[in-house]
């Protein structure tokens, strides 16, 4: 038996003993999902667009350069035709079965709703949400998509903003009480998918006092040394093996 299997078998046996379950997760829960995670392929960026992808997903730049952000962000950030993976389907199962409270997601993409699941805390934002920065009109994805250049309102003519947390913005603070909130509660916190670099989301795993803390990813995390339980590998795959 594998180090990777008996992982899985001590994890099974945690979620079975487990009713106050949250999931904290990142780009990798999506990657399956045919969504690439940015920061793993920098160097495909530099053959096309002048600056860093952090630069140009920036607040600043987003006011700066509306038309090169826009140029970036639906080339390199909308993916409408991605579909949930198994992750995402099996943690809607366990909230419709009780026993997972909340899901709290880096990811932008909406998947876990797609997938089913209702208590999402999305700490970036989504970009099915889009609103007029002026009248405040709200505008799904397509419009966004279908939008040319820079989306303006049909109603005011004002820029449509994604409902995104850009680079130099703050996070919404309901948002991170509520999602601080669950994972103090929780009785096991599956950090997912994510390597905890980007703050201050990755500083709320802090507020885990519960017994399971459970690392599944793809490359080591600050957290794996704490961890009751560390699982090296694709997340769908782990969860299709659960």
């Amino acid at each position: 038996m594998t180090n990777s299997s008996n992982q899985i078998q001590k994890l099974k046996s945690a979620i079975d003993e487990c009713n106050y379950i949250v999931f904290f997760g990142g780009a990798g829960v999506s990657t399956e999902s045919g969504i690439p995670d940015f920061r793993s392929v920098d160097g495909l960026y530099n053959q096309k667009y002048k600056y860093p992808p952090e630069t140009i997903i920036s607040h600043s730049f987003y006011m700066r350069r509306p038309e090169e952000f826009y140029e970036f962000y639906k080339d390199k950030m909308l993916f409408s035709d991605a579909k949930p993976n198994a992750a995402h389907k099996k943690l809607a199962k366990w909230e419709q079965e009780g026993k997972l409270k909340a899901v709290i997601t880096q990811n932008i993409d909406g998947l876990h709703q797609m997938a089913g699941s209702k208590e999402v805390l999305e700490l970036h934002g989504s970009v099915h949400r889009n609103y007029c920065t002026k009248c405040h009109k709200f505008f799904d994805l397509q419009y966004i998509i279908d939008s040319d250049g820079v989306p303006k309102c049909d109603s005011c003519g004002s820029i449509v903003k994604p409902d995104v947390v850009l680079y130099e913005e703050g996070l919404d603070s309901d948002t991170i009480s509520r999602a601080i909130n669950h994972i103090a509660k929780a009785d096991m916190l599956i950090i997912g998918g994510t390597s905890l670099v980007v703050y201050p989301a990755a500083g709320f795993v802090d507020y885990f006092k519960g017994k399971y803390l459970t690392v599944i990813n793809m490359s080591p995390t600050a957290k794996d040394k704490d961890a009751d339980i560390v699982i090296c590998d694709k997340i769908g795959k782990v969860f299709s093996e659960l």
